[in-house]
């Protein structure tokens, strides 16, 4: 959530720099109506309970002095102004609530490092690493790889569900298992981050706090929970990390804080229909392991570079070729306000796709969270939070898959990976 003493001070720059953001439209009118409105309700009321007070302090002095007839005919008055105070703090909690509720739904402003542009096609690539390979055999695809080792199956678990899910088995099951496992060990033995296992399941306000809710509601699947509502099956582990600090004021010597965390994913890929259909692109169910960062707000910048290279180095140590692309301001996500996309080489997409993105929040998430740290002087500020995919491991094996698929049909392990497979070096059919 933005500050919105931003919007106080100068709404119209706000909304010109809104207006990048293209998929959101802020009407300006509306939120200066009800600002203007809370501020005559704010006047009114310290005015009515400037004058209730004052008479308070008369019917003491009536009392005192034992007039109970004055006394009697001032306290009539302080009940009149009790009833206006109740009216006017009534409705100055219901524009508030509205205010907040537009505030919810405002994404957050680019950093002026964001390239202005409208989709996909607006964004900038920053490098390319590593030359993709050159076949000497016609290329398949990931699903043609996997069914013809046998190993992965669509169908059954179609079957077993409905479609956009994939059941693995034997080595390649291993594989998937391996390379999250990989990630893992990078990042805890290597980059410093701490591991945490979280709830798969997440309520309302944690979704709010990283800005999933309301805004995205369509996106999630909810799990009924008696009468106490619903939980919600987490999209990313970003949710239910983030928030563990929610509502709290960290101490400043602890930052940055820095966990990885593995789990499944969860999404309902509303509006993505007939899109990425084949395979295993774009799932309902898929594990990511998730680097997440509270951070110093001035060296949040910095830290945003640090982590997109932790990301990369996976797909280093992989030896998978990828490119590093800044998302331009009309294809960031709701809560971004700088984002760096990985995309992998896909052979069998002849196409570079993304495999994870990493982004500074600034102090949006922090905001809705609460999360605060206390600065030098003692005084608590929003701390700024990150996050991004080391890798979508879904994704990780299709690339694995594709770029070190042989022309019998199996799979090389890439040498990272040997270890975790038991020394396994190839993958044949079964």
């Amino acid at each position: 959530m933005l500050d919105i003493q931003i919007f106080r001070s100068d709404i119209n720059a706000v909304a010109d720099t809104l207006i990048k953001r293209r998929r959101h439209e802020f009407d300006v009118k509306a939120f200066q109506a009800l600002e203007t409105e809370r501020k005559q309700l704010q006047t009114n009321t310290e005015s009515l309970q400037a004058q209730r007070n004052a008479l308070s302090k008369e019917i003491g002095v009536y009392k005192k002095n034992k007039d109970e007839e004055g006394a009697k005919k001032l306290m009539l008055q302080v009940g009149q102004f009790a009833e206006q105070l109740k009216q006017n703090e009534e409705r100055l909690a219901e524009v508030q609530s509205e205010l907040r509720a537009i505030l919810s739904s405002i994404p957050n402003v680019p950093h002026e490092s964001v390239p202005n542009g409208i989709d996909e096609q607006d964004n900038v690539e920053v490098r390319r690493v590593g030359e993709p390979r050159q076949f000497n055999f016609a290329v398949r695809d990931h699903v043609d790889i996997g069914e013809n080792l046998g190993q992965v199956d669509f169908d059954r678990a179609a079957k077993i569900t409905g479609s956009r899910f994939v059941l693995l088995t034997s080595r390649i099951a291993k594989l998937h298992r391996a390379l999250a496992q990989y990630m893992l060990n990078t990042h805890t033995e290597k980059h410093g981050y701490t591991e945490v296992y979280a709830p798969y399941m997440v309520n309302a306000n944690a979704l709010f706090g990283t800005g999933q809710l309301p805004k995205f509601e369509a996106d999630l699947f909810s799990v009924p929970v008696g009468d106490a509502g619903k939980y919600y099956l987490i999209p990313t582990a970003e949710v239910p990390v983030t928030n563990i600090f929610g509502d709290e004021i960290v101490k400043l010597e602890n930052l940055p804080l820095k966990f990885v965390c593995h789990t499944p994913c969860f999404r309902s890929e509303a509006g993505s229909y007939g899109r990425d259909t084949r395979g295993m692109i774009r799932q309902h169910q898929f594990d990511k392991v998730e680097l997440v960062q509270l951070v110093h707000p001035e060296q949040s910048y910095e830290r945003l570079e640090e982590l997109t290279g932790h990301a990369e180095s996976i797909l280093q140590g992989l030896d998978l070729p990828y490119r590093v692309v800044t998302l331009c301001s009309g294809d960031m996500g709701f809560s971004a306000a700088k984002t760096y996309d990985l995309e992998v080489w896909l052979p069998g997409q002849n196409a570079y796709r993304e495999i994870s993105s990493c982004s500074n929040f600034e102090a949006f998430q922090a905001r809705r969270m609460q999360t605060r740290y206390r600065t030098e002087s003692g005084k608590p500020d929003y701390v700024h939070t990150l996050n991004g995919s080391g890798l979508a491991v879904g994704r990780a094996l299709i690339a694995v898959l594709e770029n070190y698929q042989q022309k019998d049909g199996s799979v090389t392990v890439p040498k990272v990976l040997v270890s975790l497979m038991g020394g396994l070096e190839s993958i044949e059919p079964i």
